[in-house]
């Protein structure tokens, strides 16, 4: 079989020596496929020329005039500048090049030179170190007189060198681009592109309108292309993986006989809401089924996720298999082993939890045949965790964690039930493209007799106004969290607070209430007997870092501050307001912002307007990206060039359509 032309190595082409060479590599530009996808950030329109008494100052400018005077002057201390005078009628402009003594041979008078660059005077009218072409040699110009690609670039790289060698390439390699997913038929086939239909251009056209547009729109059509390409190869390996999964594992039996869950659900204290209901006739189906479940739960903060995981790992324990839950810190896994040993232990259910380094076993009676549930951090990823036919894993808030972690605990069984949990909604786009092989279900009610929480954005100035309100919640027998974005003052850029210097501060103010600190550096052991107390109401006020974004549940909570609110994200935010409101009555956070940008201001006043989730993270995926909704952990994330995630939501879902229509169907959504 022929090497791939693509494949050649960068220092193999002409002109491109040893040191180009390393340049490139440091762009993580080895190969003429790289070079080839390598996309401009911005393009300049040099294709009007503008007359040189109309040029502005500053302001990029394509100008066309004859050479009437031209020399080099030598300066002190070995320094030159080489000077040419162009005259177009209108008047005149001086071009200047400091110290390349060598220009001088380029030129002639009364040649006719095309000179694009900004003016640094109008007195005369100056161009320092223009780019330039000579209209008798300009059969073809890459530079000027076009849509000019402008690169990212490097240390020593220059912008016009960079842009003929990516000419010449294509020149040379344009016919090795290939169709990668011909049977698709993708080419001529209609794309719509910023609200208009365009036929889709083969994967060679695009790239070769992505560097040399003919016309703006031209960048666009290429881009749409050449991401729907992207999204083609991440849905099929996504619907492979799932059609692997259905062929290759047989799943445990696991919808359980009711022996357990009745019991629990009786002794709760209320009932679970239609929407709780749904979900877990679903999740008892996937159980049952020949295929290992693979299913991700979404409810918005309070929607009562935690109930349905425990009733999921009851069918699982009924059916004679264990079962064990990943949670991402200790705070949340043991908020989870105290509500898990509450309710499972009356029903001789073990529950071990592994986190902070211990093992903290049930005060179940471990006999023989008793039913085991595992609740843990990453220490359920280490070698020396081998539950015994494990029949369900459990991970919650699933964005802190990465896609190999989720498989390396699955891997603890044979092809175990999968439930991956999680509070921060996903909007549809990240939906299909990191979770594509998961079913999912939405829990989209709360349940009843909850209180409504009242969001307030307030500048820095108002907190003495807002100390007061706290204090005359805690005179009502109320609670609080003030959160901090950071731990420690050396930690803190500029005007954002650290919780350890502020703890003393609201000490004098809330006393004679009782103030704690918590935060991730603490010792296990003191986290959660600060979380009890909190829970019990021998603490009043919680300060905290985000730590308690999730995992904690104390109904008599009723307020949430969250100082320098504009360094958290959306979502975060969200689920930190989602602390309060858990008891029956009105529940308030309230954001205090340093932010002095509109856009700042903009985004939290969302906050404020809705406490839908999934409009949350539809602003929080807009404004910051899908980082902040992935999480720093999230590997499995899509290297995308040309695919946004922000914006090409229909491009995901023609790329999924397009991958199911040639394959058939099998990709949970």
């Amino acid at each position: 079989m022929a090497p791939n032309p693509l494949l050649t190595p960068l220092g193999q082409l002409p002109g491109v020596g040893d040191d180009r060479a390393r340049q490139l590599q440091r762009l993580e530009l080895h190969t003429v496929g790289d070079l080839l996808l390598h996309r401009p950030r911005r393009y300049e329109d040099r294709r009007r020329f503008q007359p040189i008494a109309a040029l502005q100052l500053d302001q990029s400018a394509l100008v066309c005039g004859k050479i009437i005077a031209s020399g080099l002057h030598r300066l002190r201390g070995g320094r030159s500048v080489f000077e040419l005078i162009l005259d177009d009628g209108s008047g005149r402009l001086h071009c200047r090049w400091w110290n390349l003594p060598f220009m001088e041979k380029y030129f002639k008078s009364g040649e006719e030179v095309v000179v694009f660059g900004k003016p640094t005077s109008l007195r005369p009218r100056t161009l320092d170190h223009p780019e330039t072409e000579i209209i008798q040699r300009m059969e073809t110009s890459v530079h000027l007189n076009r849509i000019a690609p402008i690169y990212p670039l490097t240390d020593g790289l220059p912008q016009r060198w960079l842009r003929s060698l990516v000419w010449r390439a294509l020149q040379q390699f344009e016919s090795a681009i290939a169709e990668p997913r011909p049977e698709l038929r993708l080419a001529g086939q209609p794309m719509d592109v910023q609200g208009a239909s365009v036929p889709a251009p083969a994967r060679a056209q695009a790239v070769r309108m992505l560097h040399f547009p003919e016309e703006q729109a031209d960048e666009e059509i290429a881009r749409h292309r050449l991401a729907l390409d992207e999204f083609i190869e991440m849905q099929i390996a996504i619907q492979t993986r799932r059609r692997n999964l259905e062929k290759n594992a047989r799943a445990l039996p696991c919808a359980g006989d009711n022996r357990l869950i009745k019991p629990f659900l009786a002794a709760l204290g209320f009932n679970l809401t239609p929407a709780q209901t749904q979900v877990l006739r679903v999740i008892r189906h996937d159980l049952a089924g020949p295929t290992p479940m693979r299913r991700l739960l979404q409810g918005d903060v309070g929607s009562g996720k935690t109930v349905v995981a425990a009733c999921a790992a009851l069918m699982a324990l009924e059916s004679g298999t264990s079962a064990a839950l990943m949670a991402p810190t200790e705070i949340l896994a043991e908020q989870h082993g105290h509500n898990f040993r509450r309710w499972f232990e009356p029903l001789g259910i073990a529950v071990e939890v592994r986190a902070g380094g211990r093992e903290q076993l049930s005060l179940a009676p471990l006999g023989a045949a008793t039913l085991r549930f595992f609740i843990g951090t990453h220490a359920l990823l280490e070698e020396t965790f081998t539950p015994e036919k494990l029949g369900l894993v459990i991970i919650d808030e699933q964005h802190k964690f990465g896609v190999a972690q989720r498989e390396q605990l699955v891997r603890k069984g044979a092809y175990p039930h999968l439930l991956v949990m999680t509070a921060t909604p996903i909007p549809r786009t990240l939906g299909l493209t990191l979770y594509g092989d998961l079913d999912i279900s939405v829990i989209d009610q709360s349940p009843p007799g909850r209180g409504r929480i009242k969001t307030f954005l307030r500048e820095a100035t108002s907190l003495p106004r807002v100390w007061s309100f706290i204090a005359r919640e805690l005179a009502k027998g109320r609670q609080a969290y003030v959160v901090y974005a950071r731990l420690e003052a050396e930690d803190s850029a500029a005007g954002v607070k650290a919780v350890t210097k502020e703890f003393h501060h609201l000490e004098k103010i809330f006393d004679p209430a009782r103030i704690a600190l918590l935060h991730g550096r603490l010792p296990s052991r003191e986290k959660e007997e600060i979380m009890s107390g909190f829970a019990a109401n021998r603490v009043q006020v919680l300060l905290a870092t985000s730590v308690v974004e999730v995992g904690l549940d104390v109904p008599n909570a009723t307020v949430m501050v969250v100082e320098n609110a504009e360094q958290f994200g959306l979502a975060q935010l969200h689920q930190l307001r989602g602390r309060v409101g858990r008891g029956a009555g009105d529940a308030f956070c309230i954001l205090i912002s340093a932010g002095k940008t509109e856009e700042a201001r903009r985004r939290l006043k969302v906050m404020e307007e809705t406490c839908d989730g999934f409009r949350i993270a539809e602003a929080d995926l807009q404004s910051r990206g899908p980082g902040e909704l992935l999480g720093r952990q999230q590997s499995g994330a899509p290297p995308l060039r040309f695919g946004d995630l922000t914006r090409d939501g229909a491009l995901v879902e023609r790329a999924r359509d397009l991958v199911r229509g040639q394959t058939g169907p099998g990709s949970g959504s």
